[in-house]
């Protein structure tokens, strides 16, 4: 891997706080992480300014809706053309396969299958089996069948995925460095060391980062654990 394997998670509408922290840390991270709250304040224009900047977009929006909606609102995605775009694996296979024949040449799909921020309790509360580890190996599977890059996983999980996929794709977020204070509203977390050492190809680092004192000292200080 010639790049950092972070991806720092630029969660702001704030578009000149978002350029200032990625031109803070652009030397020790791999690439930019913009989600539903970036993109909701800038949208496609947005992203276009944060491309400039000359690092690899992951464009994490995890669609989730028919198959022909998913197609479409991905080839409306393609100029962009993102290094890594999400979906929802609960979307199904033939949502997946749409979403990936959708997307150009140069774009990871990866399948979202378990977000951080739930666990045993949350799963069964939605009527889904309560084991996020058989619900993530399962969604992996459907991801792969439905031909996708890879999928989005806590680092819990990522070692027993990679096992059933040894070529995917794994990006891991939930990342708290081993001297970090808390989790927030994340509740299946792992160091950035152990996430790599269990799989992960990219590590999603938002907080940690961007509302460090010092971003910059942040994200030095954590790749060098790497």
């Amino acid at each position: 891997m010639t790049r950092s394997p972070i991806y720092v998670a630029i969660d702001t509408p704030d578009m000149a706080r978002a350029k200032d922290l990625v031109a803070r840390v652009r030397h020790h991270v791999g690439g930019i992480k913009l989600g539903l709250e970036f993109f909701s304040a800038h949208g496609q224009a947005g992203v276009r300014e944060m491309a400039a900047l000359d690092l690899p977009i992951f464009l994490d929006l995890k669609l989730h809706d028919i198959p022909n909606t998913v197609a479409k609102a991905v080839q409306a995605l393609n100029g962009l053309r993102p290094a890594i775009l999400t979906v929802h694996a609960a979307g199904g296979l033939a949502m997946m396969e749409d979403a990936k024949a959708a997307a150009p040449a140069g774009t990871r799909v990866v399948a979202v299958t378990v977000l951080t921020s739930l666990d045993s309790d949350d799963l069964g509360s939605i009527g889904v089996a309560p084991d996020p580890h058989a619900q993530v190996e399962r969604l992996t599977l459907l991801a792969r069948q439905a031909g996708l890059d890879g999928v989005v996983c806590s680092g819990n999980e990522v070692k027993a995925v990679k096992k059933l996929w040894p070529q995917g794709f794994f990006v891991v977020p939930g990342i708290r460095p081993a001297n970090g204070n808390g989790v927030a509203d994340q509740k299946r977390v792992m160091t950035p060391r152990q996430a790599l050492d269990q799989g992960a190809s990219i590590l999603v680092i938002g907080r940690p980062i961007t509302q460090a004192e010092d971003p910059d000292l942040a994200a030095r200080s954590i790749e060098a654990t790497l």
